[in-house]
């Protein structure tokens, strides 16, 4: 099977994504080439984090996942490939992957250096096109990825300043918004399972939650729990704490952006 994922922060108005797919169906014509966004904010590595952890776990082994939010193009920073699980990834070592690390075992990292698997000219600003599309092609027809390189160790990745969810002083479960869907939903760093030791023998509906000076009461088990424009609190698609509102937005709604508190008290 050869299927390339692509994350990046290109955007659909210009042409960068399309000659990545045209480069590497020239180098695998069978390749199946799938977008899971190319609508990251621009630089922003710890969205593209989040969206890599969320999404990779939806496709079969094999799958080569490629995320091209990359800031220091054209620098010394390195590209990476990384095994896990059964998928390989292939990034600039600047910390995109951060989130993987907790997602299973790594079985292999290489540095991407050998130049046979790279178009014949690469540019400074254009990686996408000239490195991670020809290699990720040649990954998807079954070349090894200690191919491409030396081997890195694991304490050599660049890693992201990632805020975690925890437990104040105050015994509440504290977390942050990291993310905001094109609906308006806050999606939070509290995950379920979080959640669920948080709540213990506690009720579920009696929980509150708070964003600045609003408060949410109960946990709710749908969109439509709420009455339309209200706002809910719900464990999403992704197996993480949203703030949300029904048939709106709860950005709007909250004037709410990334990074904001959210705090649930049982």
């Amino acid at each position: 099977m050869s299927i390339i994922t692509l994350i990046t922060d290109f955007g659909v108005d210009d042409e960068y994504v399309g000659v990545m797919k045209g480069v590497i169906l020239s180098i695998n014509p069978a390749a199946i080439i799938v977008d899971i966004t190319h609508h990251i904010e621009p630089q922003d590595l710890i969205q593209a984090a989040y969206i890599i952890k969320y999404s990779f776990k939806y496709f079969p082994e094999g799958t080569v996942h490629v995320v091209v939010v990359d800031p220091g193009v054209g620098s010394n920073r390195a590209i990476i490939a990384l095994e896990l699980t059964g998928h390989i990834f292939l990034a600039p070592n600047n910390g995109a992957l951060t989130l993987l690390m907790d997602e299973g075992n790594i079985s292999s990292i290489v540095r991407v250096e050998d130049s046979r698997y790279f178009l014949e000219s690469v540019s400074r600003t254009f990686h996408g096109r000239d490195i991670f599309a020809p290699v990720a092609a040649y990954l998807s027809k079954g070349i090894e990825i200690k191919a491409l390189g030396a081997p890195v160790d694991k304490v050599d990745l660049e890693r992201l300043s990632v805020k975690y969810a925890g437990i104040s002083n105050n015994g509440e479960l504290v977390g942050a918004v990291v993310f905001i869907d094109r609906f308006g939903n806050l999606i939070t760093n509290i995950d379920a399972k979080s959640l669920d030791k948080f709540c213990k023998a506690c009720k579920e509906e009696r929980l509150e939650f708070r964003i600045g000076q609003n408060k949410i009461i109960g946990l709710s088990k749908s969109y439509e729990s709420a009455s339309p424009q209200s706002p809910l609190a719900i464990i999403g698609s992704r197996g993480y704490l949203e703030i949300a509102v029904n048939c709106g937005s709860a950005r709007h709604y909250f004037m709410a952006d990334r990074w904001d508190i959210v705090t649930v008290l049982k």
